[in-house]
């Protein structure tokens, strides 16, 4: 099933954020590249998504080529998800941003401390 795209802009960063923006996205992405994954399991990973949402967005990673889905013939039926190859070449991508995130999120905690600490000074 191939998506329709709309780039208004024709900047390369709108691009990528139409194949890994939103909020579920990038999340389920980074847990693929840790390996192989049961629908489940995605599920127990991104608690606070619902899981019609966790079916489009997979369903969208599938589709550009991102994701590879497998139905295993069991009873009942088992589906895993896990990175193509081309799916791959966006770790980079996310460490980078997972890095950035990291150190943004230290950085918001360090200036809501501050502010919360008391300022030095005698006020008698």
């Amino acid at each position: 099933m191939a998506r329709n795209y709309n780039w208004k802009t024709g900047c390369d960063v709108e691009a990528t954020l139409s194949v890994i923006g939103g909020r579920w996205k990038p999340v389920l992405v980074c847990h693929l590249l840790a390996g192989r994954k049961r629908y489940g399991e995605l599920r127990r990973l991104v608690a606070n998504a619902t899981e019609r949402m966790i079916t489009l967005q997979l369903r969208e990673l599938e589709a550009d080529g991102i994701i590879a889905r497998h139905v295993l013939a069991e009873v009942p039926p088992r589906v895993e998800y896990e990175m193509t190859d081309y799916g791959r070449s966006l770790e980079p991508t996310l460490v980078a941003m997972q890095a950035w995130g990291r150190d943004f999120k230290e950085r918001r905690n360090a200036e809501e401390l501050a502010s919360r600490e008391p300022t030095s000074g005698l006020n008698a």
